[in-house]
């Protein structure tokens, strides 16, 4: 016993020296931490050569000091030859390394702890190999993270540019985590590559979960590794790498998985409640940001009875999942006055879960893990998630809330976490099928001529010469043929300074290629002359100061909207430049998409999505257009689908973003009435952190225009706020912001509705088609919410998560009214649970309900 025990000290302590001697020759290796600042993280951009940051500012480093002996003869390093517009960051992903045999890496970790283990793949062209070749598997110390993987299959059906697949390890007892990959033997010229790995040290923060179903059984984790697969704060908003609480994770929005048109409503935790850690709920399980705000099933009682909150996942069959419940009840205090049920696919996960008797007090964070096998079976590739108030516990609200929330899948007995690759859907196939069509790939023509013979490689390179020579004949043709006549007369009426216009614009555009080439598509003039008809004036859709827009058809087919910048336009140059900068970043529901872009021959043009059904503005003041008016419901979910890209700006991107032309020209309509917003070319990056606002000229619409913006030049959020407060006002009354023929007191929107909502008679302002659609409560809840955002200062007006969450309630209160209390009816007997619900939202206000000015009715 001995003997064995000395044997195993100098082994342990012969691992410990080389382990110190490696990272004292290394300083590779001290990738991140310092004294006193725990176990080091690892981020590596493969094959990069030089250190790195990408757009959260950590520094990433080269990975070659890591690769194991003889991996380097096996691998190459390859830039990508494209950069996808919704790459977050070039860093790490356009740096490959490239295996064509099993290769492996080593990183020296700690032996206890669970390691998060992050592979960041974007499958583009790397130097001469097809994307579509890349199938490979990876293991990792035993365990098999990927089998016979294809990153081009996977993004395509998932209709991401790039993949992060993020594990969870066991913890590695050797100290050594070995990282292998593998080309599959299946495959012909298949290939593996990897371009960024980060490895963060944690705790291990899974135990046992309980297993839905079975409440008396649990699944112990130990010894299991897992894959994260969905991580979303629920009701809230995008949480950055930076803004996690040690682990760099990244929490989403929970909205794309949420099931059926009865979302719940969000909340956001008030100023004066504190959320802290407990000994049960410590830091590194998830930031503090996640339980500030929630999402809840809504006010109305009889509503939330009949209805499942309920979320859907996609998960490959054959596997335990563990799903983690992030809970914290900001907004009440007792036992039993929120109770509910939670439903894991038609399952009992738990019966009266009560969030204050869990955590013990008002914002103290809990969190609850349940485990469920999904077999495989028709349907059965989906994990459901639904909670329902507990009605046989009898709680003081009929409602729920939730968080936060982690999928999981648990490793299987053989320690493999793999699954088959995903099936993109025949529609996607086919549509992308014809674009492939009109745009030949090389990669497909490289295929055909394989096993050719000679004289057939030097047909084909005759017929392309051919067909780029005759493409470039067109182009030549239709450079010479573009003209500016076209444009209404007021742009053709400045001809001397035309030869400087001309090289500005010319200087401008080059800056533009360079700025967009890598973040979109780039159009041929020839494809948007093509698609317009060459301008042709019957195709015009829209009119702009500096800017027409084109209805268009492109890739066989589709409808786009082009918007054609004034040729003599400097000002439209500087617009459509920020324009590409901001969308080309941005993907959201409710935000207009941006294709592509056209620079060539002194033309300059944006291509976006069509938007079948015009602006907001035809649609509420359509007199003399031949378009139908807009019903209310209509008119306030379209609010709320503006207000939701609006709070997007403000908070869900990366950096603030302030669109600083809010109007109802500029919210735009899909085929089904989706809120899109539009127009970003006067759009700013908020002010820095240090920072209160931005100091910039004056830009906007006149009648939308915030007044302390317009004296102080100083620019914040609540500039949009402003001048979303005068859409809604014009959105219920139906006239524009400005009307010059009106009397001289009337002829500002916000003016007026200030003064009519301040004597009680706004009511008479409203749109006559609207008579009798609008409920009381509603009516008062959507006024007061618009006057509060026509404050004259900035610091009165709510914020855009306010304004939306507030509208969501006007909704509720529109489509329920018989189930909801108001101030009038308090007091009166025969509605309790409305009375309470009322009370609850009270509590629930991000705008402050006690000031003045409240109390606007119909009559």
């Amino acid at each position: 016993m001995i003997s064995s025990h000395l044997s195993l000290s100098s082994s342990s302590s012969s691992l410990a020296f080389f382990l110190l001697a490696t990272f004292a020759s290394n300083p590779i290796l001290a990738l991140s931490g310092g004294p006193g600042q725990g176990p080091k993280s690892y981020f590596l951009s493969c094959g990069s050569s030089r250190k790195a940051a990408d757009s959260d500012g950590r520094t990433w480093v080269p990975d070659s000091a890591f690769l194991v002996p003889p991996a380097n003869s096996v691998s190459s390093t390859s830039p990508a030859l494209s950069q996808d517009p919704s790459l977050p960051s070039p860093v790490p992903y356009m740096s490959a390394r490239i295996f064509t045999s099993p290769a492996s890496y080593d990183f020296p970790v700690p032996s206890k702890g669970r390691l998060f283990l992050r592979l960041y793949l974007y499958p583009s062209t790397y130097g001469t190999l097809n994307p579509s070749d890349a199938f490979f598997g990876v293991t990792a110390n035993g365990f098999t993270l990927l089998r016979n993987f294809s990153a081009s299959i996977t993004a395509q059906a998932l209709t991401q540019a790039y993949i992060i697949k993020e594990y969870v390890m066991s913890p590695v007892e050797s100290g050594i985590l070995n990282l292998t990959f593998s080309p599959s033997w299946d495959h012909a010229g298949a290939y593996a590559f990897i371009n960024g790995i980060e490895i963060v040290p944690g705790e291990d923060m899974f135990k046992e979960a309980t297993m839905v179903g079975f409440s008396d059984q649990a699944v112990n984790t130990d010894g299991a590794s897992l894959e994260n697969l969905f991580r979303l704060n629920v009701g809230g908003q995008y949480i950055g790498p930076t803004r996690d609480s040690g682990l760099t994770r990244t929490w989403y929005d929970d909205t794309p998985y949420l099931f059926g048109a009865a979302t719940g409503v969000t909340s956001q935790s008030d100023k004066n409640v504190t959320i802290g850690y407990t000994a049960d709920t410590p830091e590194y399980i998830a930031p503090l940001d996640l339980y500030s705000t929630a999402r809840t099933m809504g006010p109305d009682p009889k509503v939330n009875r009949n209805y499942n909150l309920t979320w859907v996942f996609q998960v490959d069959a054959n596997f335990t999942y563990i799903a983690r419940f992030h809970f914290c009840d900001y907004l009440l205090t007792k036992v039993n006055q929120r109770v509910f049920d939670i439903f894991m696919n038609n399952q009992t996960a738990q019966e009266s879960a009560d969030v204050i008797a869990w955590s013990g007090s008002r914002g103290a964070p809990v969190y609850k893990d349940y485990a469920i096998f999904v077999a495989d079976g028709d349907g059965d590739e989906e994990l459901w998630v639904a909670l329902h108030p507990s009605v046989s516990m009898k709680p003081e609200y009929y409602d729920s809330i939730l968080n936060g929330l982690e999928i999981y899948k648990m490793s299987d007995t053989s320690l493999n976490l793999a699954g088959q690759n995903p099936v993109p859907s025949k529609m996607l196939v086919e549509a992308e099928d014809r674009a492939a069509s009109f745009a030949p790939s090389k990669s497909s023509g490289a295929r055909l001529v394989i096993g050719v013979v000679f004289g057939c490689i030097f047909g084909f390179i005759f017929v392309v010469a051919g067909f780029l020579l005759l493409r470039r004949t067109n182009n030549q043709a239709i450079r010479t043929n573009s003209h500016v006549g076209n444009w209404l007369p007021l742009y053709g009426s400045s001809r001397t300074s035309g030869s400087r216009t001309a090289s500005s614009r010319s200087t401008a555009s080059s800056h533009l290629s360079s700025l967009a080439g890598g973040l979109c598509r780039h159009f041929s003039l020839y494809e948007i002359t093509r698609a317009t008809k060459n301008f042709d004036e019957s195709k015009v859709i829209g009119v702009g100061g500096f800017w027409k827009v084109y209805l268009g058809i492109i890739d066989g087919g589709n409808k786009v909207a082009i918007k054609r910048s004034n040729p003599l336009s400097e000002q439209g140059v500087n617009e459509f430049e920020t324009e590409i900068e901001m969308l080309s970043k941005l993907r959201h529901k409710h935000l207009v998409s941006l294709i592509g872009f056209c620079e060539e021959g002194g033309e300059m043009a944006l291509v976006y999505d069509y938007m079948a059904n015009g602006t907001l503005r035809d649609h509420i003041n359509s007199k003399g257009k031949n378009r139908p008016m807009l019903a209310w419901n209509q008119r306030l979910e379209i609010c709320i689908g503006a207000a939701r890209g609006l709070h997007y700006l403000h908070t869900g991107a990366k950096y603030t973003i302030i669109h600083r032309d809010v109007k109802t020209t500029n919210i735009l309509l899909d085929e089904k009435w989706v809120a899109k917003v539009s127009d970003f070319g006067l759009s700013k990056t908020g002010p820095e952190l240090n920072q209160a606002h931005v100091s910039t000229v004056v830009k906007g619409s006149f009648g939308y225009l915030d007044p302390e913006y317009f004296r102080r030049q100083q620019l914040t959020e609540k500039s949009d706020v402003y001048s979303f407060g005068v859409v809604l006002f014009e959105v219920l009354c139906g006239r524009p912001a400005l009307n010059p023929s009106l009397p001289k007191e009337q002829v500002s929107l916000a003016d007026w509705a200030r003064h009519c909502q301040w004597k009680g008679t706004l009511h008479e302002m409203v749109d006559p088609s609207l008579e009798g659609q609008i409920d009381e409560d509603c009516f008062r809840k959507f006024v007061e919410t618009a006057g509060k955002c026509l404050s004259d200062r900035g610091s009165d007006r709510p914020s855009m998560g306010d304004v939306l969450w507030n509208l969501e309630y006007a909704l509720q209160l529109q489509l329920n009214p018989e189930g909801t209390a108001t101030p009038a009816t308090e007091g009166c007997q025969g509605n309790k649970d409305g009375h309470d619900h009322y009370a609850m939202h009270r509590k629930m206000l991000g705008l402050d309900e006690e000031e003045g000015g409240g109390g606007i009715g119909l009559d």
